[in-house]
């Protein structure tokens, strides 16, 4: 545990000497783990990294793992996560992926919740966006799973606490979602209660 601390903390400088050190140190963990923790926190670390080892780790453990439902949804979920700027994107792409199903909640939870509910940095993007798709997948998720789509739509719960711009752009959002026809139950009360 210490260890993967220690290699969270390294990750973070930002000079080039000592961020590509932190990089080199996560690769050989990730390479070198014999056990799922350390190999997810080396994941982990290097997912908020823009950089070719990046790239390389994801490739590797989906190779590794894509037979293994549970493993995979730590790998969707690991991406979603991730603090960088093209983060949307790449969930949008993931969620044309293979290994990822609208209809199954473990890989909605772990794509989709977690952006939009571990992901603050991102789902709450000053341009809106996350919260546009957010209403986007509520929708669609509400006609498969209306439980499910519940759950996601939590993430708008606390969206006046945040400035002003923020704060129009999550209310548009939710009256998209509100306006968007026949709601569950589910989600149409969590939505009414968000926007009451």
């Amino acid at each position: 545990a210490l260890r993967n601390l220690a290699l969270g903390y390294l990750m973070e400088l930002d000079d080039a000497a000592g961020g590509q050190q932190a990089i080199t140190l996560a690769m050989q963990q990730f390479e070198q783990a014999d056990n799922m923790t350390d190999r997810m926190a080396a994941l982990g670390c290097l997912a908020n990294r823009d950089c070719p080892e990046r790239r390389q780790a994801l490739q590797a453990f989906y190779a590794q793992w894509q037979h293994e439902p549970l493993v995979v949804d730590k790998w969707l979920a690991v991406q979603a996560a991730s603090r960088l700027p093209q983060t949307l994107a790449e969930v949008q792409r993931l969620c044309s992926h293979p290994a990822f199903d609208l209809r199954n909640p473990n890989k909605v939870y772990a794509l989709i919740r977690t952006f939009c509910l571990g992901n603050h940095v991102r789902f709450h993007a000053a341009d809106g966006s996350g919260y546009d798709f957010a209403a986007e997948r509520i929708i669609e998720l509400d006609r498969l799973n209306a439980q499910v789509a519940a759950r996601v739509a939590r993430a708008f719960d606390r969206w006046r606490r945040f400035d002003a711009a923020r704060q129009t752009r999550a209310k548009a959002a939710l009256q998209r979602i509100r306006d968007s026809g026949s709601l569950s139950r589910d989600v149409s009360e969590i939505i009414e209660r968000a926007l009451g």
